[in-house]
């Protein structure tokens, strides 16, 4: 047996969020009260969580790999670095001894 609505309850919406609600609510021939509760009824927040922890994790990963990937140009840069610098003394050398 199903009770009667007799709760109030107000929410926020933009024109384009109002107007796209309604038109749900009309494509699927419900009120647009029908409509929400019944949206509000079937979310399910744990698996929405559950999708987040596995979006977060793999963003995690990414930013690790992305972490090492810079490391490991930067030693790149640096050994050529130094091996430039090794080069320019060199060169330096030479010309100082001819």
């Amino acid at each position: 047996m199903r009770s009667t609505a007799v709760e109030r309850i107000v929410v926020q919406a933009t024109k384009q969020e109002k107007k796209a609600i309604s038109e749900k609510a009309k494509k699927f021939g419900l009120p647009v009260a029908e409509l929400m509760r019944r949206g509000a009824v079937a979310y399910n927040s744990k698996a929405a969580d559950e999708e987040l922890g596995i979006v977060a994790d793999a963003a995690m990963n990414a930013a690790n790999r992305a972490s090492d990937s810079i490391d490991e140009v930067l030693a790149f840069v640096e050994a050529s670095n130094k091996r430039i610098a090794a080069m320019e003394a060199k060169a330096a050398k030479a010309r100082k001894a001819a």
